[in-house]
């Protein structure tokens, strides 16, 4: 019972993987530009882990859902799952909704079908012209 945890941790980034690769959102669409903000925000959260644990702010915990294998002082190998796991969920996230929201700016400036702009497009909102012989 002892790796309940850890496994449930693998099993959440074999999905986000999953996602990823659906929908290419982070690896799938620039592997190499994926391993370098993975890496870096992995790096970012263990050093505040670091931090925290010398501060004596963070500690173990003991579970029996745990492996009980540490990384570190205080660190346990879960965390680092958890971290991979937060990071790259993160990704995932941003890439999806940066992408919902290009989809829904290009639908807004789109033509209709009977070829007459969008509600959201400049053209269909009027625009006061200033009247004729000069300014008011």
């Amino acid at each position: 019972m002892g790796v309940l945890y850890l496994l449930g941790l693998a099993v959440a980034l074999t999905g986000m993987v999953m996602l990823d690769r659906r929908f290419s959102l982070f690896f799938w669409r620039d592997a190499r530009r994926a391993a370098i903000v993975l890496l870096v925000g992995l790096l970012f959260f263990l050093g505040w882990d670091v931090s925290g644990i010398s501060l004596g702010i963070f500690f173990r915990g003991e579970t029996s859902f745990m492996t009980g294998i540490v990384v570190g002082r205080e660190l346990p190998l879960e965390e680092v799952f958890f971290l991979t796991l937060l990071c790259y969920l993160t990704m995932n996230l941003f890439a999806a909704i940066n992408r919902a929201l290009q989809r829904r700016a290009a639908a807004a400036v789109s033509t209709s079908a009977d070829g007459r702009p969008g509600p959201e497009h400049p053209a269909a909102t009027p625009t006061a012209s200033p009247p004729p012989g000069g300014s008011p």
